[in-house]
């Protein structure tokens, strides 16, 4: 024990002295970073007291670059390890999916304070700080820096910044409407920008994210791995990031139903948007209230249930493809005992104490059907009445608005879409809580729920 303690803490003092000159450069931006922005609140804002805020926070910046820079595991400040045992408890399966729509919910119900400029440059400062504390941990280290995962993490940055610009504008024209104002896409509907302005602004960000790849390829190697092998295959082996989502979704679905009726149904579903809305507003312009049912689902079924797989999948999926927290290490000796049951072997096996009706020999075709009806009868019944139950439940009680309007084929389309996309954050919750493995389970014919 005395020998791992000290290899684990020998392996955190060589990753601090690797990433020492790092974060004293991290430190030093973020100061920078803060005092343009305290000269941009002073002088177009005309707020010198907001300008002091984020000359301190620069200051605090300022004061961690040379204790980064020391190397020394006594000065360099880091996550406490109470935080980290908390995120890594946190970032769990379930409190982790639950939170993700917890979060959005609260995000959207609080989004005219989250939307405030200071208030988002506060948790920007928190993200990066946190990020900058957290580098000093091996093991979170050994994940974020990944070649493979140093695009991620900036993209989760980006996908942040532009999700907060585009609500910012949404709730600023719904307050415009509320006062009768039209939105702001209307102040300069009439200037169209093509030539030189357009080319020139396109042949700008061409030059300017060429030479950022080029100095991107020449600090960061580029991510190549051995030769493949069919005797030696990576542990964890993990499709390219942007399939992660859908690498996830194989876990908890048969491959005929997450790898294709999903991926169709999400394909088809988007095409089926112009024909299933009727309300016209947004069009052209942001908005939230006038159309706060489409934007929840949209970013539901973005964010809560794309994104956060393609996170959970680069940083939280380890070896033997098991759940590992941020600052947890990945052992590769890591055994998760797992008795995944179907509906079936709950109610026949654990309630009924008996084994699952299975066709006699050499019986016929409708014989072994009718067999698999009788043993899959209660996943069966689940699944009609999901289908077929809840969709007018709902058109008499929370979408009653939208079948009236839509009409019923138009809302039957709609609903079972929305059910449909609603099957997987279920499916996963069922599996992690119930060790839940089919609704109903064919395996006379491939053919599971």
């Amino acid at each position: 024990m005395n020998g791992l303690i000290f290899a684990s803490a020998s392996a955190n003092l060589e990753n601090l002295q690797r990433v020492s000159g790092f974060l004293g450069q991290y430190y030093i931006a973020l100061a920078i970073m803060n005092g343009l922005a305290a000269l941009y609140v002073w002088q177009q804002r005309d707020n010198l007291r907001l300008a002091f805020y984020w000359i301190g926070l620069a200051t605090f910046y300022t004061i961690l670059s040379p204790l980064a820079f020391s190397g020394s595991p006594y000065f360099v400040p880091g996550v406490p390890q109470f935080v980290r045992d908390l995120i890594d408890w946190a970032t769990g399966p379930v409190v982790y999916s639950g939170g993700s729509l917890l979060l959005l919910i609260a995000l959207f119900l609080g989004r005219r304070f989250f939307v405030k400029p200071v208030v988002a440059w506060i948790g920007l400062n928190l993200a990066l700080l946190v990020l900058g504390l957290s580098i000093v941990d091996i093991d979170f280290a050994r994940i974020v820096t990944k070649p493979d995962n140093v695009p991620i993490v900036g993209m989760m940055f980006l996908l942040a910044f532009f999700t907060w610009l585009a609500a910012a504008q949404a709730v600023t024209n719904d307050q415009r409407r509320r006062e009768g104002l039209p939105p702001l896409e209307k102040e300069n509907d009439e200037k169209v920008l093509v030539w030189p302005d357009l080319v020139y602004t396109e042949m700008i960000c061409m030059i300017a994210f060429t030479a950022f790849l080029i100095i991107w390829a020449i600090l960061l190697k580029a991510p190549l791995e051995e030769p493949a092998s069919a005797v030696k295959t990576p542990n964890p082996s993990k499709a390219p990031w942007y399939f992660l989502g859908l690498q996830e979704m194989l876990v908890y679905f048969d491959p005929w139903y997450a790898g294709v009726v999903m991926p169709l149904t999400v394909i088809t579903g988007l095409m089926a948007i112009p024909y299933l809305d009727f309300n016209k507003g947004g069009n052209g312009y942001y908005t939230i209230d006038e159309r706060k049912f489409a934007y929840l689902t949209f970013q539901f079924g973005f964010i809560v249930l794309w994104i956060t797989l393609i996170v959970l999948g680069t940083f939280l999926r380890g070896p033997n493809w098991n759940f590992f927290g941020p600052y947890e290490e990945w052992d590769a000796h890591k055994v998760v005992t797992m008795n995944n049951k179907d509906v079936s072997e709950i109610f026949w096996s654990d309630t009924m104490a008996t084994s699952r009706p299975k066709a006699p020999p050499d019986s016929g075709a409708f014989t072994e059907l009718g067999y698999i009806v009788y043993r899959e009868w209660l996943g069966i019944a689940l699944l009609l009445g999901y289908f077929m139950v809840l969709p007018p439940l709902m058109a008499a009680t929370v979408f009653r608005k939208y079948f009236v309007k839509m009409g019923f084929v138009r809302y039957m389309t709609m609903a079972n879409l929305f059910l449909m996309m609603s099957t997987m954050p279920i499916k996963m919750v069922l599996r992690w809580t119930l060790n839940l493995k089919y609704v109903v389970s064919i395996p006379e014919y491939f053919l599971n729920f």
